[in-house]
């Protein structure tokens, strides 16, 4: 005997079944059939063709039909009999008599033997294939009492919610998804709570987060199809499925302390939602950005905070790590490494070690997924597709990078997609240059933009000379008519009042350092362009107003070289001497004589705001600029495969230091012991040795 279970509109109920026993249909022929990954044959699923979406992560074919699924009575009770069982069950319940409804919450958990001992099972072999079926029985009765499964039959819903659905058949997994919509046609109030017990499924990595005793494996990819199936099937029948959606996938994003494994099983799950749901394409790219950065500021955070022999001891975990393959990932039902090693040892710095690691792990999956993700939107850089892409990005830039300065490795979806294309090069240029002279943005947001709009001109290996040319000249002009509006009132430097400023003249020395030969107009016949140290001492022409910018600005009352990062100051100081471009180590021993604290407002001036925290004085440190440039090599051990080609790396001038030390040398022995000399000696040496 057998009942087939047809697909139908929760509309049209009513509509009777042509069976011995009938059953309410629970939803309608889907117009559209539902998303592709896997053949039939790998999933054990069903032969017939449906629609597909195509993965971002390229997988193979997963089929899952919810049409046309029949139940097989093969138990010793009939469907009317289960459905009578139900009836009086909810009936007594409704009269406070919950025995039985207590029995049914605990047979449609799923965890009870409905059938009695393991006994019974050696007598009959079949027993285990009829306890399953008539599961699948008790399933498909329930969808017909869904207008009875209101407020008081919470516990029952939440029974039937916790069901280990995933790891059993793919019969069964049909049937489960098309009660999940009858029980939200009938109880719209429950949307929230359906999708719920789906989401937080998104992190189930292995068999043994999904697995059923006495059925066989289901495979991770089946299992996240089945997941996809009923979202997607949701979000078909049910308009107000979107928004909840968009709650549901930020509060049930893991935690950054979660395992890594969890982490990248929610990303990806998120992508693949993306995939078939455009509406909320902007909102999953903008939770997994968010969460990235926080993770990032964390990870930097922590590595700043260690010595060498900690960071050490980080680098080789993470070497030992993808010496062993990256176990997390495998599914299996052992414990991964990481539960093992937290029950080795409570050790402090062992725990740092340990979390550091798993957050540089975290960050560098989870960008090279999203690295893998766009990829294709910019096969051709110059088509509209990839401009809307980059839009995307920009606007995650803005919102969520950008205001978050010790931000370290996500930016570099912008720094390697931007570099595509002048037009996307333009894009991203423009957004900087617009964020940084806006009046009404915070000065903390204006000086991060000018740092990124630097750092990405200086780094950028395939930013052509032209556009650096150009950005050196748009901010020149800008940092002309600071200085005009700042010198009326100046007195001295002062990072307080006049940070903007600072900021642009130290992108400009920035941008410097590294792009001098783009700023070069022409230079002696002798000069070999493949020997930089043939530019030393030479008489080079520069592009018109780069030599007049930096003259006028460096020389204002404004002072910039005694607040810009003495780093920066002494590897442009270093470069411009030798170019013969500027000689302004003149002015950077005249302002070691100057206190800045002269020129600070406030009860800074005094130090009178800093004696109670027991900051020195006479450390003028915290008075200069910090030398944030968020394009600073990129560390992340596999995602940085993206970005190798496209980063301008150092490159050291062979004679430029030398010359600078035997100089040092010759002074020495004409003056005897000098202070100062040995003090810009060092800071030679350090500057030499950045990057």
């Amino acid at each position: 005997m057998s009942v087939a279970m047809t697909s139908a509109t929760p509309q049209l109920a009513r509509a009777a079944v042509k069976r011995p026993t009938p059953l309410k249909p629970i939803l309608k022929p889907s117009s559209s059939l539902i998303g592709t990954r896997r053949t039939s044959d790998e999933a054990g699923l069903d032969e017939d063709s449906m629609e597909s979406s195509q993965n971002p992560r390229k997988r193979q074919r997963v089929e899952f039909d919810l049409n046309n699924i029949e139940i097989h009575e093969i138990g010793v009770r009939s469907v009317d009999e289960i459905k009578q069982e139900i009836r009086k069950a909810l009936d007594r319940h409704d009269q406070g008599d919950d025995e039985d409804y207590d029995i049914l919450k605990e047979t449609l958990s799923g965890k009870q033997s409905l059938y009695g001992d393991d006994e019974d099972e050696d007598a009959d072999p079949t027993l285990p294939a009829k306890r399953r079926q008539e599961l699948k029985v008790y399933l498909v009765s329930l969808a017909s009492f869904s207008p009875r499964l209101g407020r008081s039959c919470d516990g029952l819903v939440k029974s039937v919610l916790q069901c280990q659905w995933l790891g059993r058949d793919d019969q069964f997994a049909k049937i489960y998804v098309q009660f999940l919509a009858a029980l939200v046609s009938a109880q719209g109030a429950r949307l929230t709570q359906v999708l719920s017990a789906i989401v937080q499924r998104f992190t189930d990595s292995r068999p043994s987060d999904w697995a059923v005793p006495n059925y066989p494996t289901v495979s991770r990819e089946a299992v996240q199809e089945r997941l996809h199936v009923a979202l997607r099937y949701l979000l078909q029948l049910f308009p107000s499925t979107r928004p909840v959606l968009e709650h549901l996938i930020a509060t049930k994003y893991p935690f950054h302390d979660e395992s890594k494994r969890m982490h990248l099983a929610y990303v990806d799950n998120l992508l693949r939602l993306r995939s078939y749901c455009p509406e909320l394409k902007a909102e999953i790219i903008d939770v997994i950005i968010s969460k990235l950065v926080k993770i990032d500021v964390e990870m930097q955070m922590d590595l700043d905070d260690m010595d060498d022999r900690l960071a050490a001891m980080v680098a080789m975990a993470l070497k030992s790590s993808r010496e062993n393959g990256n176990q997390d990932e495998d599914d299996s039902d052992e414990s991964d490494a990481e539960s093992v090693d937290s029950d080795e040892s409570e050790d402090e710095e062992y725990t740092r070690v340990k979390t550091a690691k798993e957050n540089i792990e975290k960050m560098d999956s989870v960008l090279d997924a999203l690295f893998e993700l766009y990829t294709p939107s910019f096969a051709d850089p110059d088509s509209d597709e990839a401009l809307e892409a980059f839009e995307d990005l920009l606007s995650e830039f803005s919102n969520l990078i950008l205001p978050t300065i010790k931000s370290r490795h996500t930016q570099f979806l912008i720094f390697h997609f931007g570099q595509k294309s002048e037009r996307l090069m333009d894009a991203f240029c423009g957004t900087c240059i617009n964020i940084a002279f806006e009046s009404q943005r915070p000065l903390i947001l204006q000086q991060a933009a000018s740092a990124y709009l630097a750092s990405f001109v200086a780094r950028g290996a395939h930013v052509p000379g032209h556009i650096v040319v150009k950005i050196f000249e748009v901010l020149g002009f800008h940092l002309d008519q600071m200085r005009a509006l700042y010198e009326t009132t100046c007195r001295g430097p002062d990072v307080r009042r006049y940070a903007p400023f600072y900021a642009l003249m130290q992108a400009l020395m920035y941008i410097f350092c590294f792009r001098w030969q783009d700023l070069i107009r022409s230079v002696p016949d002798e000069v070999d362009k493949d020997d930089l140290s043939t530019y030393l001492d030479q008489e080079i022409e520069w592009e018109s107003e780069i030599k007049d910018i930096m003259r006028r600005n460096i020389y204002s009352k404004l002072n910039p070289l005694k607040v810009c990062s003495p780093v920066i100051v002494e590897q442009f100081a270093k470069l411009a001497h030798r170019f013969r471009f500027m000689y302004v180590y003149p002015l950077i021993e005249s302002n070691k004589r100057l206190r800045l604290s002269q020129f600070s407002v406030g009860a800074y001036s005094s130090g009178g705001a800093l004696r109670d925290l027991s900051f020195d004085v006479n450390d003028e440190s915290w008075q200069q600029l910090g030398s944030f440039f968020p394009f600073d090599p990129y560390q992340l051990p596999v995602s940085k495969r993206w970005v190798e080609e496209d980063y301008l790396q150092w490159r050291p001038i062979p004679g430029l230091n030398q010359d600078d030390r035997d100089d040092d040398s010759d002074e020495d022995e004409q003056e005897g012991e000098n202070e100062e000399v040995e003090e810009d000696t060092a800071t030679d040496n350090e500057a030499g040795e950045d990057e």
